[in-house]
């Protein structure tokens, strides 16, 4: 088994000297990414060095926030805690708008509402990035 994470569940890893930025950005309902300098490239989730070029010039940027459905599948069945409460929901993979896949969570979305390619913002729940459908102000 592993330890809960920073939200006191199993459905974050714990935080380390890496990600910690990462982790604290996020409760502060702040989207960031890896950029690296030597190929002006973004990715994500959090490494020590590029996956592109191999460089470990690497910091942190802010995201924006926005990103399009790429897959999900609706979860009906989980006993890890703290998911088990949340089912059913929707586990998805989505594109952020700076190129990145990330994995995550559609929330305030019906199941028949789901499309691959509609739009999505970012919204923090107990510090853990989820996303929902944009809304048309923002969007």
């Amino acid at each position: 088994m592993g330890t809960a994470g920073p939200g006191g569940g199993f459905d974050v890893p714990e935080a380390d000297t890496l990600t910690r930025p990462y982790w604290d950005a996020a409760a502060e309902g702040r989207l960031l990414i890896r950029h690296c300098a030597a190929c002006d490239r973004v990715h994500h989730y959090p490494r020590e060095f590029c996956p592109h070029c191999w460089s470990e010039d690497v910091d942190w940027r802010p995201a924006s926030g926005r990103a399009t459905l790429y897959t999900w599948s609706v979860v009906h069945r989980n006993e890890l805690p703290p998911f088990g409460g949340r089912v059913p929901y929707a586990a998805a993979v989505v594109d952020l708008a700076e190129g990145p896949r990330m994995m995550t969570e559609v929330v305030e979305c019906e199941e028949a509402a789901l499309r691959i390619g509609m739009e999505l913002e970012v919204a923090f729940r107990s510090g853990i990035p989820v996303f929902r459908p944009a809304s048309r102000a923002g969007g």
